[in-house]
């Protein structure tokens, strides 16, 4: 997405002045039965519960759900729509999570967006900021989140 604010470079005193605030919000997602399938395919986590429309209508689900691990792997999407890019960066990599939930299953057909805030900043070497940035992706029309979680990311400079 060539307009996202991931491609709008920022100064580092800008960066560090978004610590505690809001860095952005993502688009929204489908997360639909076709890519809710070929994650099953390719993680070869066909169960049921994800694939099969008419077995999953008699779950406590009501229907096929996304799998958890589907909507963490998409954060990296939802940043690109949501982070603004460190000026001077070379590369920004995902270094993990110190926590991550998932909260409320995520039925297909449902839309989800990411919101971020940057909890904090760390400088580790001359070259590498590691960035702590609270995730929650919304499920469109859900009181509850799909997941939260606490992000870490390190930036090359």
């Amino acid at each position: 997405m060539t307009d996202s604010p991931f491609h709008k470079q920022i100064p580092r005193a800008e960066f560090d002045a978004l610590i505690g605030q809001e860095i952005g919000v993502s688009r929204w997602f489908v997360m639909d039965q076709a890519r809710i399938d070929a994650f099953a395919r390719i993680t070869e986590d066909e169960q049921f519960i994800h694939i099969d429309p008419e077995r999953a209508k008699n779950t406590m689900f009501g229907g096929t759900v996304a799998h958890g691990m589907l909507t963490l792997s998409m954060l990296s999407a939802m940043a690109y729509d949501a982070f603004p890019a460190l000026e001077g960066m070379k590369a920004s990599v995902n270094y993990g999570f110190d926590r991550l939930r998932f909260v409320t299953p995520v039925r297909a057909e449902s839309r989800l967006r990411a919101r971020f805030v940057l909890s904090g900043l760390e400088e580790r070497s001359p070259d590498r900021l590691m960035a702590s940035v609270d995730v929650t992706v919304e499920i469109e029309g859900q009181e509850k989140p799909a997941l939260t979680a606490a992000w870490r990311i390190m930036y090359l400079t």
